[in-house]
């Protein structure tokens, strides 16, 4: 990085195994401190032929399965080796990448051969990107747990101006503190958190990202339509439930929002 101008584009591959998660946290935070690094967007390539029986793989208790979690954390997948698999086997890898990640854009290669312009410049925690991102969250469905039953993705919409501060709260507790539960009682975990949110007061609408424990707030340069302002949030991750998460989010943001 001392050579200033000597890089177009940093890629970096971590180990099958790894969490990109924590990776990809690193960078997120080192762009927060003023660096000329900023992070991109996390890929996972998915082996056509091998992907559904490791995504079935059954982990020792409390543990999520690798392959899901990178899935989940994902914002571009590239199904690879599709001409070693038949139609209806490369549907059901489609359905289960979908069913952990609603939100992935889905490229499929044989022998890994992809147009540079659909995995390189992604700007996926760009706030300039906020309007693709708008768009995209409306098109997200809830996903029926698929192979590994802990890792889903939720979305929900509610209409009206969020309290920052409350809504700084709520994602604190639901992040850090894990306080929220499902109706077993088991704590929701959220691996990756996306959103578009309306604040009392601001004209612009504000991107909400998050992957693991960390989460930023960003103004976008998109501006709200007169009595449209619609906050869409979509959670992946695992024990989530829809319904819980929603009434928490009204009770604790919304209506703190119109208490004040």
């Amino acid at each position: 990085m001392q050579k200033k101008g000597k890089f177009d584009y940093i890629l970096l591959e971590t180990t099958g195994l790894a969490d990109p998660g924590a990776v990809a946290s690193m960078f997120w935070v080192d762009a927060e401190l003023g660096s000329d690094i900023y992070l991109d967007g996390i890929v996972t390539v998915i082996d056509a032929k091998y992907g559904l029986k490791q995504l079935t793989e059954e982990k020792a208790d409390g543990l999520v399965n690798e392959a899901a979690r990178q899935i989940a954390v994902a914002d571009l997948t590239i199904i690879n080796k599709t001409d070693l698999v038949n139609e209806e086997e490369l549907a059901q890898i489609r359905e289960a990448v979908r069913s952990v990640n609603g939100l992935v854009k889905i490229l499929e290669s044989q022998k890994s051969r992809v147009d540079l312009s659909e995995v390189l410049d992604l700007h996926s925690f760009d706030s300039t990107n906020g309007a693709h991102l708008a768009e995209r969250l409306q098109l997200v469905k809830d996903s029926r747990p698929h192979l590994d039953k802990s890792i889903l993705t939720v979305t929900f919409e509610v209409a009206g101006d969020l309290c920052e501060d409350a809504l700084n709260i709520f994602i604190q507790e639901l992040l850090w503190e894990k306080m929220f539960k499902n109706k077993e009682g088991q704590p929701m975990t959220v691996i990756r958190l996306k959103g578009i949110v309306s604040f009392a007061g601001k004209a612009h609408q504000v991107m909400l990202q998050g992957v693991h424990e960390l989460y930023d707030l960003n103004e976008t340069p998109q501006l709200w339509e007169e009595n449209l302002r619609i906050n869409r949030l979509v959670f992946i991750g695992r024990n989530l439930d829809k319904n819980i998460l929603q009434e928490q989010f009204i009770s604790k943001v919304l209506e703190g929002a119109n208490a004040n």
